[in-house]
């Protein structure tokens, strides 16, 4: 990687970017890819997926549509109210 990619990828990232900036991300960069070669290199063959250290499932809820039982409760926190629903002002003519 050189100065002109680095440029190119803050460019395409929408970060403004002078060339001292970049200069100076260069390192940066080449030690991150660096490292993500390194990761390349390592076998994970006989490797599975990992979605939970823990190894435990969760509990399922069962899949009830509701209304929550307590419109009440939400309307009355709305600063005005109309037939069961929130009343707004109108913003499109």
């Amino acid at each position: 990687m050189d100065t002109k990619d680095v440029l190119k990828v803050a460019r395409l990232a929408r970060i403004e970017t002078t060339e001292a900036q970049a200069e100076a991300l260069l390192p940066q960069l080449n030690n991150i890819i660096g490292w993500i070669e390194q990761l390349s290199e390592v076998d994970t063959d006989n490797v599975e997926p990992l979605a939970n250290v823990a190894n435990i499932e969760l509990p399922l809820r069962k899949d009830e549509v509701s209304d929550g039982n307590c419109a009440d409760k939400v309307l009355a926190n709305a600063p005005d109210e109309m037939q069961g629903f929130f009343s707004v002002p109108k913003v499109v003519e």
